[in-house]
């Protein structure tokens, strides 16, 4: 028996088989669109630590986007509180991790409407910027903190450093610290990022 495929079925399946393909296209270019909007978590990309004179200073640098509601809120005059948080131990293998130093970084964030100007604020450094995104940047960047005097790192040692930076909720105004429970839009927090360097020499 012979089995004979119509005109009329192989046009319906090769139109079967465009609309499958240009749903697909239309997929992925949604899947695209949603990504492109979705804004990129911070998290640091450089730390080092390094000795100057009497002194181990911290620099880091920071990659993601700043939530548009933290934008929003600088926006409207709302202080937006910061906190860098440095972690320094030395290993033990018999015990923990002794803990050398803990230092805390407020970082404060906001926009002055007569001026139009965001100022970011780092420990009592004030610099001003034109525009949020260019405020935001500068807060991704630590640079120059001094973390640990000469005298407290063993010279040729090896040390665990850890950094990260959150927003911190319970600075903010009362109405805000409830408003932002459970909601991620103010849960910024980046991981600990963590690494090994030797202390230098005397």
């Amino acid at each position: 028996m012979t089995v004979s495929i119509s005109p009329c079925c192989r046009s319906a399946n090769r139109r079967h088989r465009i609309l499958r393909w240009l749903g697909m296209l239309l997929c992925l270019l949604f899947a695209q669109g949603l990504l492109a909007d979705t804004p990129r978590p911070l998290d640091f990309h450089y730390t080092e630590v390094v000795l100057v004179d009497n002194a181990y200073f911290l620099n880091a640098s920071l990659s993601g986007d700043a939530p548009q509601r933290v934008e929003e809120l600088v926006q409207a005059g709302v202080v937006i509180p910061f906190v860098a948080e440095f972690v320094l131990s030395r290993p033990r293998w018999y015990w923990f991790d002794e803990v050398i130093v803990e230092r805390a970084l407020d970082i404060k964030l906001s926009y002055h409407a007569l001026t139009r100007q965001y100022r970011l604020s780092t420990g009592g450094l004030y610099r001003s910027f034109s525009s949020f995104p260019q405020a935001f940047a500068a807060l991704r960047a630590l640079r120059n903190w001094q973390v640990a005097e000469r005298t407290q790192l063993t010279p040729g040692e090896s040390y665990n450093a850890a950094v990260r930076l959150r927003l911190d909720i319970g600075q903010l105004p009362k109405p805000f610290q409830v408003a932002a429970i459970g909601k991620k839009d103010l849960a910024v927090m980046t991981p600990w990022s963590r690494w090994t360097f030797l202390a230098g020499p005397r």
